[in-house]
């Protein structure tokens, strides 16, 4: 499946919880990640959508903001380019469009930009305004 044109500058990993502070060089996958056999991102876009049909019952969320391009190099959660088996960003159709999901890598303190806190106000596309 073709990657979304214009390509998005972040991808965003919704996460239940906070996460660790600092944010170590490899963060735990989710039972889900982990089971799929790659982490789950979304667009600014998509991540409403998502939030709402995954964590509707939560009141707050964080998101994991990662630059795309960091992603698209292979670069692992240490902020290493993996060369052998090198991690990557594959666009996928799933039931609801087609979404980015990053294969033989972790996310960490070496590629993701930040952590943001969502408080849930209404619904999340009222409480979520994400850069793309």
């Amino acid at each position: 499946m073709p990657a979304p044109s214009p390509l998005p500058t972040f991808l965003y990993k919704i996460l239940p919880s906070a996460p660790p502070s600092p944010l170590p060089p490899r963060l735990p996958l989710s039972d889900l990640d982990r089971k799929d056999g790659y982490i789950h991102l979304s667009t600014s876009e998509q991540v409403a959508s998502t939030a709402d049909k995954w964590f509707d019952s939560f009141s707050e969320l964080w998101l994991l903001k990662i630059k795309y391009d960091v992603l698209e190099a292979g670069t692992d959660g240490d902020g290493e380019v993996k060369t052998d088996n090198q991690a990557e960003i594959k666009w996928e159709e799933v039931g609801r469009g087609c979404f980015a999901h990053f294969y033989n890598g972790d996310l960490g303190s070496g590629n993701v930009k930040e952590a943001i806190k969502v408080e849930k106000t209404g619904t999340w596309a009222d409480s979520l305004s994400l850069e793309w």
